[in-house]
């Protein structure tokens, strides 16, 4: 593995499409067992949050939810995707569209679950009245240069220890859950997983930052399918982020029994 501790991304580099990457576990569904209204809203929130935030860098709030669009049910062990963009920018507040897509990951299946438009309000605290948000350059969005998994969160304070920075089993658990999304993507199996080999956790991440998490497959056994998972932190003022944590991931391919199948045609 190489040296990568002081990795870092240029300020200029526009970061992807803001995606926000969940699985329906059974404590989020209602008794049909699809996901709740509330779950998905709240995950849509989320998303329209980091999407404001990388746009305007300055703390935000979250106005209006203007119109939310439910379409079809995300059932338990469903993946469901947040992706925002934004859509119209004022002078201190700007409008995020988000998508929730539900994916059955054996199935490969995409379904548009629910759409909608939230209103962010920025609280540029220190930033003179002059100030206002950077103008929408709709050119300026990223987009991914691989077939990488790629997913975005925020660490809150449940998540962090008493010095106010991340446990590692939190930071372990979001990079199995990219882990689990890129080898059961690309098997079409459920996988399970079934080692970590060298975890390296280079920087602390505050409470508060923006992780971004990316999946890339680097090798294929027949059950197993090896993951390097990469774990970016960013603050939510500054555009750097930041290499925070880099590992492999053994993701075995089970059937219904928990046994080892085969995890991609011959």
């Amino acid at each position: 593995m190489t040296d990568d501790s002081n990795i870092e991304k240029a300020p200029g580099e526009t970061p992807a499409p803001a995606t926000l990457i969940d699985i329906v576990f059974p404590g989020d569904t209602n008794h049909h067992g699809t996901l709740f209204g509330r779950a998905g809203l709240a995950l849509m929130d989320r998303t329209a949050f980091i999407v404001a935030t990388r746009h305007g860098r300055v703390p935000f709030v979250t106005a209006s939810c203007d119109r939310v669009d439910f379409r079809g049910p995300a059932h338990i062990g469903h993946i469901v995707s947040c992706s925002g963009r934004p859509i119209r920018v004022g002078r201190r507040s700007m409008v995020v569209e988000v998508d929730m897509i539900a994916e059955d990951l054996t199935a490969g299946t995409r379904d548009l679950c629910a759409r909608g438009q939230f209103t962010m309000v920025a609280m540029p605290e220190g930033k003179g009245a002059g100030w206002s948000l950077p103008s929408l350059d709709t050119d300026a969005i990223g987009a991914p240069k691989d077939d990488a998994v790629r997913m975005v969160d925020i660490v809150y304070p449940d998540q962090a220890n008493s010095f106010g920075a991340m446990f590692g089993g939190d930071a372990l658990a979001q990079m199995t859950k990219a882990a689990f999304g890129a080898a059961t993507r690309a098997s079409r199996k459920t996988t399970v997983l079934a080692s970590c080999q060298r975890i390296d956790f280079k920087h602390r991440i505050t409470v508060g930052s923006i992780i971004e998490l990316v999946a890339r497959i680097v090798r294929t056994g027949r059950s197993s399918t090896t993951v390097d998972v990469e774990l970016w932190s960013e603050d939510l003022t500054g555009a750097k982020q930041t290499l925070t944590a880099h590992g492999a991931f053994i993701m075995v391919a089970v059937d219904g029994d928990n046994r080892p199948v085969p995890a991609f045609a011959a």
